[in-house]
């Protein structure tokens, strides 16, 4: 009894412990590595999450302004802009940021246009050499949630304009044009959605239709009945080149260098509208390369980071011959690449269709460039808006 007793007091041997710490080692290791997976397959799924919820969101926001373009701009969406200079868009007061530079409005001989939907071919910057140039687009229509259309435009010195409120006894209501159930439109120096310089401003002024930027803080005055005005600075030299004053003439030199007043203006009803110039561009200055959207002559926005390829094309019609022109990816140029038919001598306000052909985002922290298999992971975008307010022919070909 002694001797066995002896023996178990004794403890493990050498084998049976070197067993007992292997046999741990694999089970603790395959709970390391279960743990490990379980860590990675977390972060992989949120990090996806994450790169969905903000794709979405930047491509809603991108396609939500595609199918405004044109909107409010009247049949044909084509304004005749000031000829001294081109003017230009992708600019705030400061910058311009289409790859560093500006992009300027399409001309019919030499008076360049506005129009509800400008593409930019090539006018981004170059993120992978094999991929070439990401594209631009700038898209115009008009803001229907600020009441400028209310109140009657007037040049009271040279690149002011002063906006005066109905001439008792008319009355808002009795202007018609306020939409639902609104009693009154926001004063023109409203925080938050009045005017503000780089803001631009399409109205008619002498029989004269014209955009115009805003290019300082609109200032209120009184008329002869108690009412207030508001006075707002058009003048030369502003970011955006719209309000050239030439000596030798130009389209705005008269109009908002003289007596002018209200008349017929384009924007929906009857009165003066500010004006939505859209810009989306991607910014590689830093990184990750981000989308950007600029408004008008205002500071741009991010919308997204890591989006790392934007390309588009163009559905077009011709009303002349009656034929179609699909997948141009720069239209109107003489020899534009087309999928179907040809876009050579069309116009932008003849686009039927845009189409988003790649849109790329890269989820990797580095943002290594989409299409080097270096992205942890990545995410795109193909789709097509109508632009519906731009045709002038009801015409959606397909091919």
């Amino acid at each position: 009894m002694g001797n066995r007793g002896a023996k178990r007091a004794s403890g493990f041997s050498l084998l049976e412990m070197t067993i007992s710490m292997a046999l741990g080692t694999v089970v603790l290791g395959a709970a390391v590595h279960m743990y490990t997976q379980g860590v990675t397959a977390t972060a992989t799924v949120s990090q996806r999450a994450e790169l969905q919820q903000d794709f979405r969101a930047a491509s809603n926001m991108l396609t939500n302004d595609l199918g405004l373009a044109g909107s409010g701009l009247g049949t044909g969406a084509a304004i005749a802009l000031p000829t001294a200079v081109t003017p230009q868009y992708g600019c705030d007061q400061t910058s311009c940021y289409l790859n560093g530079v500006a992009g300027t409005y399409p001309k019919q001989g030499t008076t360049p246009y506005l129009y509800g939907l400008i593409p930019g071919y090539n006018l981004g910057p170059t993120l992978y050499a094999a991929q070439g140039a990401t594209d631009t687009v700038a898209v115009v229509y008009t803001d229907t949630n600020f009441y400028l259309n209310c109140y009657t435009p007037k040049v009271t010195s040279k690149g002011v304009v002063t906006f005066y409120q109905p001439t008792p006894p008319l009355t808002w209501a009795l202007e018609g044009c306020l939409p639902g159930t609104a009693t009154a439109p926001q004063a023109v120096n409203a925080p938050a959605v009045g005017l503000t310089k780089g803001d631009l401003v399409m109205m008619t002024l002498a029989g004269t239709r014209l955009v115009v930027e805003v290019t300082g803080d609109v200032t209120t005055g009184t008329d002869s009945n108690g009412n207030t005005t508001y006075v707002v600075p058009f003048a030369n030299s502003d970011a955006l080149k719209m309000n050239q004053t030439p000596s030798t003439g130009g389209l705005n030199s008269v109009a908002v260098n003289s007596a002018g007043s209200y008349s017929a203006a384009p924007c929906a009803t009857t009165g003066p509208c500010r004006l939505q110039v859209i810009t989306y561009y991607i910014d590689n200055t830093i990184s990750p390369p981000r989308l950007m959207r600029q408004v008008s002559g205002h500071t741009p926005m991010p919308v997204a980071e890591g989006i790392v390829y934007l390309k588009f094309n163009y559905d077009l019609f011709n009303d002349a011959t009656n034929t179609p022109a699909v997948g141009c990816r720069n239209p109107g140029v003489s020899g534009d690449v087309c999928t179907y038919g040809s876009s050579t001598g069309l116009l932008p306000n003849q686009i039927t269709k845009i189409n988003v052909a790649n849109m790329a985002m890269d989820g990797t922290m580095s943002s290594a460039q989409y299409g080097l298999n270096k992205g942890y992971q990545s995410i795109d975008l193909q789709t097509s808006v109508s632009a519906r307010n731009l045709t002038f022919a009801n015409n959606y070909p397909n091919h």
